[in-house]
């Protein structure tokens, strides 16, 4: 049993399998081709070339420069800092535009804080103490303002009180204003100037329309219809995102401002367009969450006559942006079409496979259908008698029907008295009635 498996393996090694066309005359089969060479032929004229314009080689390597400028001043009379007016040199950080800039909504100020000992602010959980043993001293106030100095300073007639700390005092008790101290910013107005080049094409162009008119930049307003005049005014540009600018002016949060530039290339160069998209990147948290909005703190250093340090802090609420910029260029090349084009031929060839499944083992007449397509062919030889006079044949194909050929009555007669015994064998294709002798 195994040998004959292995004889039947090695005999299988040297086949040689060629095609053979067959024409099905069958409508349902026909009908799903058609479809198939339809539905490939749609796909890759729509979508490879119209839509994605597999034509064309492509460049993502964008390379890209964002200078930001912020423009606007505002009145402000409060108890900490009494009348004062803010400009772009008090309220955007940092002064030199880059493509993440801040500006300030809100603050708390704590003025003329100087580096001595004082009490530790009740808010801090870890500087709660009833006696000095609470407050090692060295050690610093874990979220807190300072270190501790070994004392507990209890107020008034309660045993509870706050570790005593060496910090910049008096320390920060004040809690945010319930409206944004520059709650007019909204009439602000940013300019953000892009360049862009793909270095693949050589390409450079620019967000800001190429004129010699020094007005233009000072009347002009953002316009979607003139992409070309890039300056927003701060109101508008939150309102883009969906949010109110009052309530991200008192809390805070981060805006992403996104300019994108697809180019074709094979058009005018007046055809790239750079598309503005804005929207709101940090987590918007219901009610007075402690995760909303964004802030962090700074100050600002003075020297009295003493030549004594002190210091004003500032707790900053406002909008950060991040501008970003991505975009492709396009432009025709011979390769991406013709990989794009043999692609297609190659899906035609897929189509023609699963024809071929559903006709040979999904419908009625598979088996006939089978029988058709796939035919064997071996040489066979069978030994016989040959006319005399011809050197028998080694052998050949057996292609056609093995019923010999009919003889009339006297060709039959002469093939019988002149036959002999062939010592060879005779090609089925060539046997005659005076053949004679076993076969095979």
């Amino acid at each position: 049993m195994g040998q004959a498996g292995c004889k039947r393996l090695s005999q299988s090694l040297f086949d040689y399998k060629t095609e053979k066309y067959v024409i099905a005359k069958n409508k349902k089969v026909g009908l799903l081709y058609r479809l198939l060479q339809v539905s490939i032929l749609t796909y890759l004229v729509v979508w490879v070339f119209l839509v994605k314009k597999g034509y064309q080689d492509i460049d993502t390597s964008l390379q890209s420069s964002v200078i930001t400028k912020v423009k606007g001043v505002t009145f402000t009379n409060t108890s900490e800092l009494g009348e004062r007016l803010w400009d772009v040199a008090d309220y955007v950080i940092p002064p030199q535009g880059e493509n993440i800039f801040f500006i300030i909504t809100n603050l708390i100020v704590t003025p003329n804080q100087r580096q001595e000992t004082c009490a530790e602010s009740e808010s801090i959980p870890n500087a709660v103490c009833y006696e000095d043993s609470d407050c090692p001293p060295g050690e610093p106030i874990m979220a807190g303002n300072g270190v501790r100095t070994g004392r507990c300073l209890q107020s008034g007639n309660t045993q509870r009180g706050t570790c005593e700390i060496f910090a910049w005092c008096p320390v920060e008790t004040k809690s945010r204003p319930e409206k944004p101290l520059l709650g007019k910013a909204e009439d602000f107005t940013i300019y953000i100037k892009n360049f862009i080049h793909f270095p693949k094409f050589n390409f450079s162009k620019t967000n800001v329309l190429d004129t010699k008119d020094r007005d233009f930049l000072k009347s002009c307003r953002f316009d979607p219809k003139n992409p070309y005049c890039p300056i927003f005014r701060l109101g508008s540009v939150v309102s883009w995102t969906g949010s109110n600018f009052q309530e991200i002016a008192l809390q805070g949060g981060v805006i992403g401002i996104q300019i994108e530039w697809n180019c074709d290339l094979d058009k005018a160069p007046s055809e790239c367009n750079p598309r503005y998209y804005f929207s709101r990147l940090d987590s918007r948290f219901p009610g007075n969450s402690v995760s909303s909005g964004y802030n962090f703190r700074f100050a600002k250093y003075y020297r009295d006559e003493a030549g004594v340090e002190f210091r004003t802090l500032m707790k900053a609420y406002g909008i950060r942006f991040d501008v970003m910029v991505n975009g492709r260029a396009g432009k025709f090349s011979i390769i991406p079409t013709i990989i794009n084009v043999a692609s297609g031929v190659a899906l035609m060839g897929v189509g023609s496979f699963f024809c071929d499944l559903v006709l040979i083992y999904f419908i009625k007449k598979s088996n006939f259908y089978r029988n058709k397509k796939y035919e064997e062919a071996r040489s066979v030889m069978l030994p016989c008698q040959e006319s005399k006079g011809r050197a028998p044949p080694t052998g050949r194909v057996v292609l056609q029907s093995l019923r010999p050929p009919v003889l009339e009555g006297g060709q039959a007669a002469q093939a019988r008295v002149s036959a002999k015994s062939c010592p060879g064998p005779c090609p089925v294709g060539r046997a005659l009635a005076g053949c004679q002798g076993p076969r095979g």
